[in-house]
């Protein structure tokens, strides 16, 4: 017998964080279409909760909880609000995140650090706050990396550490939560048509051509598809990239 997850995620509560824009903001909306329970969460107040508002057009239950995830004491109060609100945990989605470019020889040290705080131990705080809830309800762990988590490059070092790390966080606990049901999985986008990237174009003085790049929703489609597999299945790594490679 063929065991599956419903093709829609009734009854399921998924938190996104980095749910304010780009692919956080589309795996938002897509696990929403699926009728998924949302608890969003986010920096720009005013950003999450306008997705917010549209997930709820299909989502039966969206809170929005508008915080600087570094912050101390923040993924204390995320684990407290989502079980007196919501219940429970299903899904976690990992979005947030920093990124800056520099060469090693003067990149900032306190920029490093910066990156450090936000792209790694803040995912790991978050994980070790909400993995006790998952592993009541046999959940998934989603960790939206980079393809700098795979391949550094000159002048983003930095920023690829801090993704090669959340890379090995993610390997690690897979192992360490096999046994006890939960799927653990990475992607690894390439260059991807948010804020983000256009602010990285600018700064690497060329034209931003966004229809040439992913799209968030590429992201979420792949996610929220990964995250229907039946329970027979783990898939552990994903890579993706803008068709034109050149590009």
């Amino acid at each position: 017998m063929r065991l599956t997850r419903k093709l829609v995620f009734e009854n399921h509560v998924a938190v996104v964080t980095g749910a304010s824009q780009g692919i956080g903001r589309a795996i938002a909306l897509g696990l929403a279409a699926k009728e998924a329970m949302l608890f969003l969460v986010g920096r720009n107040t005013a950003a999450l909760h306008e997705v917010a508002e549209l997930a709820r057009k299909s989502s039966p239950r969206v809170v929005a909880h508008a915080t600087d995830l570094v912050a101390e004491g923040a993924t204390t109060i995320i684990a407290e609000k989502i079980l007196q609100e919501l219940g429970g945990l299903d899904m976690l989605i990992h979005c947030a995140g920093a990124y800056s470019q520099g060469g090693l020889q003067t990149a900032s040290i306190d920029e490093f650090d910066r990156l450090y705080r936000t792209n790694v131990r803040m995912p790991y705080l978050l994980t070790q706050s909400l993995l006790p809830m998952l592993k009541r309800r046999q959940g998934q762990i989603a960790f939206v990396n980079s393809s700098k988590g795979l391949q550094a490059h000159a002048n983003a070092g930095q920023f690829a550490a801090t993704q090669h790390a959340l890379r090995a966080i993610a390997d690690s606990l897979r192992d360490e939560v096999n046994s006890d049901g939960i799927r653990v999985f990475s992607v690894y986008p390439g260059r991807t048509a948010t804020p983000r990237m256009e602010t990285i174009f600018q700064a690497e003085g060329r034209e931003y051509k966004p229809e040439l790049l992913l799209q968030p929703e590429d992201i979420a489609e792949v996610v929220v598809n990964t995250l229907m597999m039946p329970l027979t299945a783990e898939v552990t790594n994903i890579t993706i990239r803008p068709r034109i490679k050149s590009y």
